[in-house]
């Protein structure tokens, strides 16, 4: 999906975020219908899989064929088989119409072609009560991460998530260098 996203990222990840923590804290429980969206090497979709169960679903899409390999191959050998993964552009792809709990978006809004496109899928995608998220990269120079021109700020990243019919619940600090905004639709 983007450019500093690499097979080794997930080590370097984990010194700032622990995905089944942050998970919990927005909180996705068993059952759950989930979905990442430009989920990378999956950092989060392995974590989510296993937090939602066997009778949740993940749902994750990525551009990078390269990367859906992966996250295939760690379900695979996790034994994890509530997990649909596709290679495709997130602005063409709607998994199901009003069926995930949770649309999860992590340090990749500002990657995409169409970040609106793609929000619109979400709002399609999410149930009537269902959460959206979207931890990203607060919009500071810092030695790593996407060029800060390209980062969004947390009201251009907040606007975007309204605009695009959702509420936004809740915005915060997660570490020193990233936010996290939760909206309803």
């Amino acid at each position: 999906m983007s450019h500093y996203r690499f097979p080794g990222e997930d080590a370097l990840r984990r010194k700032w975020h622990t995905p089944e923590n942050t998970l919990k804290s927005v909180g996705l429980r068993p059952g759950m219908v989930f979905m990442d969206i430009g989920c990378g090497y999956g950092f989060f979709t392995i974590p989510a899989a296993e937090q939602v169960g066997e009778n949740g679903r993940v749902y994750a899409v990525d551009a990078d064929a390269e990367a859906v390999e992966a996250v295939k191959r760690k379900a695979a050998e996790k034994g994890l088989r509530n997990i649909v993964v596709k290679a495709a552009e997130a602005e063409e792809t709607i998994f199901c119409d009003a069926c995930a709990d949770m649309v999860f978006f992590s340090i990749v809004l500002h990657d995409f072609r169409d970040p609106a496109k793609v929000l619109s899928n979400a709002k399609r995608m999410i149930k009537p009560y269902g959460k959206l998220v979207n931890l990203d990269w607060k919009k500071k120079q810092m030695p790593y991460g996407p060029p800060l021109h390209i980062r969004f700020s947390v009201e251009h990243a907040q606007a975007l998530i309204e605009q695009a019919g959702f509420r936004v619940e809740s915005v915060r600090e997660a570490g020193s260098n990233f936010y996290l905004v939760t909206a309803k639709p």
